[in-house]
């Protein structure tokens, strides 16, 4: 699956270089088998973030100024989530991100699916595992006509630098601890997170059922090829 999602993303033309930042020698044994690039970090990082931000201090990175966290558990990355993330970073965003529509009320009330509530300029208002926006009167159908898009969160950032190096050095917060979602810390700080929604993509891998159904969508695209 490695080399999958590593060729998938040497496709996107947005991009001026592609590194795995892994803890794990046997990750970038298996990355640079199939002539990929791929970095060891520090072991005791809380997150991907501090990890690429890691990679992104190096000397050899330093020139980029804008780094995006393409992350490992988003195999199925919708096309354009990567072009949009950066869009938004080059045009004053702190942080940009992306989101697809949510399709099924399941998925909505899945606490392993993230949802995103954003304002009408496209920033990030609130990240929950819960099914948000809640129906407070709590008869309207899922999908209905009128009902704000509830919308599933996609795992890619692309940052500005300093927006970086601000997210990783910001402690902790409480809201973060309380849903398991470190963007929680980056908007209670005041860094602005513009979202950009987009179409397509697949499952992200949060559970083992998950990546069972990963699997099982990979062979059925090997199959058919």
């Amino acid at each position: 699956m490695i080399e999958w999602v590593w060729q998938r993303m040497r496709a996107l033309d947005v991009l001026d270089g592609l590194v795995v930042a892994a803890d794990d020698p046997e990750i970038v044994r298996v990355v640079e088998g199939f002539g990929g690039l791929a970095v060891m970090t520090l072991a005791d990082h809380a997150s991907g973030t501090e990890r690429v931000a890691e990679v992104a201090e190096r000397p050899e990175y330093r020139e980029f100024d804008w780094i995006v966290n393409l992350q490992g558990d988003e195999p199925f990355l919708p096309v354009g989530a990567a072009e949009t993330a950066i869009t938004l970073v080059k045009t004053g965003w702190d942080i940009g991100t992306a989101a697809v529509p949510v399709t099924t009320a399941d998925e909505w009330e899945d606490p392993s699916t993230v949802k995103v509530v954003v304002d009408d300029a496209g920033g990030a208002l609130y990240f929950s595992r819960a099914p948000i926006p809640h129906d407070r009167v709590g008869s309207a159908q899922f999908g209905e006509a009128g009902q704000a898009m509830p919308l599933r969160h996609v795992g890619i950032y692309s940052f500005r630098r300093a927006a970086l190096r601000r997210a990783t050095a910001l402690p902790a917060h409480p809201l973060e601890r309380r849903e398991g979602l470190e963007q929680l810390r980056w908007l209670s700080a005041g860094l602005r997170i513009g979202v950009g929604v987009v179409e397509g993509g697949g499952p992200g891998i949060d559970t083992e059922a998950d990546l069972a159904r990963a699997e099982e969508i990979l062979r059925g695209r090997e199959g058919s090829t």
